[in-house]
């Protein structure tokens, strides 16, 4: 078996003092970072997305109602579209960007620079496992962790390393997951904001 670390949108915009600010996003990169010093030969390959927003139309609101619509948050060209300094990103392969033109939650709606979407890279390295980590438990990584499992990777969400909104999202989430036979491990990291 072939193993991948899809690492989730660690923006600063998804961390604390960003503009949506998910509390222990902090602590996630920088436990994503010790586990990769620790642990270099557990995969095989590491990639990561980035919410790489343009225009999304409708996925910015103004009032947002945190449903459908959320605040300005990883416009191109911004600080808070980086990934945050604590997450070490020395063994990321590549990126993949999502959402520019409309809203994307999943790293498997996202391309690399030259195009290529995330199955398509994983196959052609012959990954047939993945492990998901990142921000936020109840959103894009839970559509991640879906799509990935939607596309026969075998799939397992690292839960000590996801940051999440809120625990009733991530209940929810957590059903849908186990729903599509995601493996989790772990606890997420759940805080009042």
């Amino acid at each position: 078996m072939s193993t991948a670390l899809i690492i989730v949108d660690v923006q600063n915009d998804f961390c604390e003092g960003g503009s949506l600010a998910v509390a222990g996003g902090a602590d996630v990169a920088t436990g994503i970072s010790r586990l990769l010093a620790a642990e270099p030969d557990r995969w095989d390959h590491v990639v990561a997305t980035k919410d790489y927003h343009v225009d999304p139309g409708p996925h910015f609101g103004n009032p947002p109602d945190f449903i459908d619509s959320w605040p300005r948050h990883c416009v191109v060209g911004t600080t808070g579209s980086e990934f945050h300094p604590h997450l070490d990103t020395g063994r990321v392969e590549e990126i993949f960007h999502k959402g520019e033109h409309a809203a994307a939650y999943s790293g498997f709606e996202g391309h690399a620079a030259d195009g290529e979407c995330l199955a398509d890279w994983l196959r052609g390295r012959g990954v047939d496992r993945v492990e998901v980590v990142g921000i936020a438990t109840d959103h894009c990584v839970r559509a991640t962790a879906l799509d990935a499992a939607r596309e026969g990777f075998a799939t397992t969400v690292l839960l000590d390393l996801t940051a999440a909104v809120s625990p009733d999202t991530t209940d929810v989430a957590l059903r849908a997951l186990e729903g599509a036979g995601v493996e989790l491990r772990g606890q997420p990291v759940i805080r009042a904001a």
